[in-house]
């Protein structure tokens, strides 16, 4: 093979195959090899804990797809070696050139973030937005043959982790997809695992593969390491054999999409706009109490100052370990954050869906996409401890009408303007609730990262409201919303049902494969 580099001598000696890196939108993309268009492709998905193995199989799955053998005393890597690490991120694989040797068909290979990660269960949960961004963007991925679960031969338990991305990835494809979910048995020593492979299909319903293949051969190591490339080499002509017979799952959620998150945007702006509501209520109530606490004070001294919460706005950094929710699409004009979080696909904020015919549908004047950025912060609305005196006070509050030209008192002023936020907060409420009725169950299934915690705060304030009805109908919403990623959240997940688990050992569901 050539365009690669020598990154360990000995037997085996190990290279670094020369990728290409692009990208599938915001997500990574690492091709080996040339694509020919006329060639059949299949697509496997990888999900797996941390340590299972996944990365070490993207390798071997390169290696078998080029033909490599035990004799060849050679082991190629695809994954760079600063890579090694536990992933972060979605990366998808593309091996070119394999038509031509063992296999009849070019791979993508869909490798996941490991589960149990330190970014802790959020971001377990995150993983099903990066594998919905993936399937649904132009240039995408469209379809998958396979999902392999990725297991250590020494464990017996499916994590509510694991379970909870079963369901999703079922959500998105179609529950004809159970036929396709497979078990990848890796660090194996060839003895049957405790996954039932009763089947009524022709083919094994998990693969067994070893994790040593790259490792330093010795006179007294060399013998158990070669039944070890057997065991991966026996794996992977069962593998071959079952893509031989399997067709594309296609994604089946995609009607709508672009409504959806253009109301689920709405809704969290409105939300935003009801808090900084709030914040003005509170001011204007400390300016109310201080005017009467203090009228005589103020009376005898124009300069005497009272303290009170000043509200701003501020372009605040987006923190966090997840790179892909470090970013926002603001209104620079409105000053309000348009699309946050979830704007994880598009490259720029004219690309965003929450952008229509060029302009935002979600911001409050409707401004022009040209007046949006994206980028790492976001609009915050904060408040600061400041002294104020009457005067300035007047200067802030007080209009003076057209057609008399007399001032109105500070204290009208001040009423009028608590009623008025009043009705405004009723309004983004009414609006947020109207909305909320719009949301489609399905995609609320597959995309509720970040949904299901705006459906708790505008239950929360209706239910301080004292509307009973529209509180029963928000809760019926958030109960069709996705529960499991609530409960892996909260520790409560319900296994999946298409996991089963007795009590000496679990087995995936029998299924003709």
């Amino acid at each position: 093979m050539d365009s690669h580099v020598l990154t360990r001598s000995g037997c085996p000696a190990i290279h670094q195959k020369q990728i290409e890196k692009g990208n599938f939108g915001t997500l990574n993309r690492v091709s080996v090899g040339k694509k020919q268009l006329n060639k059949p492709n299949k697509t496997i998905l990888l999900v797996g804990e941390t340590g299972a193995g996944k990365t070490t199989l993207v390798n071997a799955l390169f290696n078998y797809s080029m033909g490599v053998k035990w004799q060849d005393k050679v082991w190629y890597q695809i994954v760079e070696e600063g890579e090694q690490g536990p992933t972060s991120d979605v990366i998808v694989y593309e091996i070119f050139g394999s038509e031509c040797k063992t296999l009849p068909y070019s791979l993508t290979v869909i490798d996941t973030p490991g589960y149990r990660d330190t970014d802790g269960l959020k971001h377990d949960v995150i993983i099903n937005q990066r594998l919905f961004d993936l399937f649904r963007i132009e240039d995408g991925i469209h379809g998958v043959h396979a999902v392999g679960v990725v297991m250590k031969a020494t464990e017996k338990k499916i994590s509510d982790q694991l379970s909870y991305v079963f369901d999703s990835v079922m959500r998105l494809f179609g529950k004809d997809l159970e036929n396709k979910i497979v078990a990848f048995i890796t660090h194996s020593d060839g003895t049957t695992p405790e996954i039932s492979h009763q089947a009524a299909g022709s083919g094994p319903l998990h693969f067994m593969f070893n994790n040593r293949q790259h490792e330093a051969r010795t006179e007294e190591t060399s013998s158990d390491l070669e039944k070890a490339w057997r065991v991966t080499e026996r794996g992977m002509s069962q593998l071959t054999d079952f893509f031989q017979k399997v067709s594309a799952q296609q994604l089946q959620v995609m009607v709508g999409f672009n409504s959806f998150i253009r109301l689920t945007a709405s809704i969290h702006n409105l939300q935003e706009k009801i808090k900084l509501t709030e914040l003005k209520q509170r001011e204007i109530g400390q300016i109310q109490e201080a005017l009467k606490k203090h009228k005589e004070e103020m009376k005898r001294n124009k300069k005497f100052t009272v303290e009170v919460d000043e509200i701003y706005k501020d372009k605040e950094r987006i923190d966090g370990d997840i790179f892909f929710l470090k970013s926002a699409v603001c209104c620079t004009v409105c000053e309000e954050n348009c699309h946050y979080p979830g704007c994880t696909v598009a490259l720029n904020a004219q690309q965003c869906e929450v952008m229509n015919l060029g302009s935002c549908t979600v911001c409050s004047r409707g401004c022009p996409a040209a007046a949006h950025v994206k980028g790492n912060w976001s609009y915050v609305t904060k408040t600061r401890k400041v002294q104020r005196t009457k005067e300035e006070f007047k200067k802030m509050y007080l209009k003076t009408h057209s057609d008399t030209k007399k001032q109105i008192k500070l204290v009208e002023t001040l009423e009028k303007k608590m009623e008025k936020l009043t009705t405004e907060k009723g309004h983004f409420m009414e609006k947020s609730y109207q909305l909320a009725l719009k949301l489609d169950s399905t995609l609320l299934k597959v995309n509720s990262i970040s949904t299901y915690i705006n459906m708790d705060f505008l239950i929360k304030k209706i239910k301080d409201k004292g509307d009973t009805e529209k509180v029963h109908k928000l809760e019926k919403i958030d109960s069709q919303m996705d529960g499991g990623a609530k409960s892996v959240i909260e520790g409560k997940y319900v296994q999946s049902p298409f996991v089963k688990i007795s009590s000496n050992k679990e087995w995936f569901r029998q299924t003709d494969i």
